[in-house]
């Protein structure tokens, strides 16, 4: 019997939660390929990143959250030059919906979502999607956990508002 190769552990341990954050946060599940492979190749060449790290969840968190903005901000620069607009990304998958209620109440959450500011979307998907603690998601996100905070508080003041027409009486 072989010994499990450490990086493959990593993966195995930590690639599906990366894989969620990530299809939320982009909406391009070619792009979270591009971003998993890329975490993982930096680990495979430098296994050392790993070596002082208390929490490696959190560091390939971190490590993707930062590739995803990186990633990002080229994309719009390069759609700014190419004038591309008009191309929505979706949050996340969604299975076809028959009622035509369903489908404007999921269509009304990822309009609110994609129009969050990218930190506070990161922010949303970790504690909701995710599960994390406010301190966790100052880790990976490199943040104070009051700013985790109060960009959660923000993001869903902000949901709140933007999905009024479906609860039409809330204050």
């Amino acid at each position: 019997m072989r010994t499990p190769d450490p990086l493959e552990t990593l993966y195995r341990n930590h690639a599906p939660a990366l894989f969620r954050f990530l299809i939320r946060l982009t909406g391009q599940e070619a792009e979270v390929k591009d971003i998993l492979q890329e975490i993982f190749v930096r680990l495979a060449r430098s296994p050392d990143l790993l070596q002082n790290v208390d929490s490696p969840r959190s560091y390939l968190f971190r490590m993707a959250h930062r590739l995803a903005i990186d990633r990002a901000r080229r994309e719009e620069t390069r759609q700014r030059y190419d004038e591309r607009a008009g191309q929505e990304r979706d949050l996340h998958f969604t299975p076809p919906v028959v009622d035509p209620d369903e489908a404007w109440r999921q269509k009304l959450l990822g309009d609110a979502l994609s129009a969050l500011p990218h930190e506070q979307k990161a922010v949303v998907l970790l504690k909701i999607w995710e599960g994390l603690t406010f301190a966790k998601i100052a880790e990976v996100l490199d943040i104070p956990a009051d700013t985790a905070a109060s960009r959660y508080r923000y993001a869903l003041d902000k949901l709140r508002e933007a999905l009024r027409p479906l609860h039409g009486d809330l204050k």
